[in-house]
């Protein structure tokens, strides 16, 4: 997990034309998205279209990913983060637990751009698989150059599923994506960019990374 300072960025939406500055407070974030090997030591599952243990998992669900989430801090005796009811399709995050959640879309936007104003943290063939270059594929996590808090792959190779719903009014429970994949054209890879999809879907260029809250330590006890 790679630490990520406190700061602002704004999020813009290409479809209705709208920004918004979100405050960001500190987190954690996973330097590389969930490899197929981590998944399936905590799940039991292989679920990904090409076999390989450090390609990133992909074919997994905004639910899966949540689960995995779940499981996993269950597995490193944290609290969960979530509540998660998939047959109700209700979902409810615990702010204040120390365990493994996804990250917001606003979160996810200021780590990838580490400080940076442009498109993207590097040139885009350096630090990102695309449909350029990919071969059509997934390729191994950590390939290319990290961004300058140490992140890779947060452009390219898949898409990472954020916690947020992307627009309720008008697209129900569909749930944000960022990063563009192995698929994309150049212009997809791009900080700003935000997919949706239907959380119920997995998809062969769709993955996840992890991200914890950075808790203020607890009061001494008397």
């Amino acid at each position: 997990m790679v630490g990520v300072p406190a700061g602002r960025v704004t999020v813009s939406d290409r479809r209705t034309q709208k920004s918004w500055q979100v405050e960001v407070a500190g987190f954690e974030m996973a330097a590389v998205p969930v490899t197929q090997e981590a998944y399936a030591e905590v799940t039991g599952r292989r679920p990904s279209s090409v076999e390989g243990g450090r390609l990133p998992v992909e074919g997994v669900s905004w639910w899966d990913a949540a689960e995995f989430c779940d499981a996993l801090s269950r597995r490193e005796g944290l609290t969960p983060a979530y509540a998660l009811d998939r047959e109700a399709e209700r979902a409810e995050w615990d702010e204040t637990a120390d365990g493994y959640r996804l990250p917001t879309e606003a979160e996810w936007e200021y780590a990838c751009r580490a400080g940076t104003t442009g498109p993207r943290y590097g040139q885009l063939d350096a630090v990102a698989w695309h449909q350029g270059n990919s071969d059509g594929r997934t390729h191994p996590v950590g390939g290319k150059e990290p961004n300058a808090f140490g992140l890779y792959d947060m452009l390219g190779n898949v898409w990472n599923w954020c916690w947020d719903v992307y627009d309720a009014e008008v697209y129900g429970t569909y749930r944000v994506l960022r990063g563009g994949g192995w698929a994309d054209e150049h212009w997809s890879c791009r900080a700003s960019v935000r997919r949706r999809s239907h959380p119920t879907f997995g998809i062969d260029d769709v993955g996840f990374r992890v991200a914890r809250s950075t808790l203020p330590p607890s009061p001494p006890r008397p």
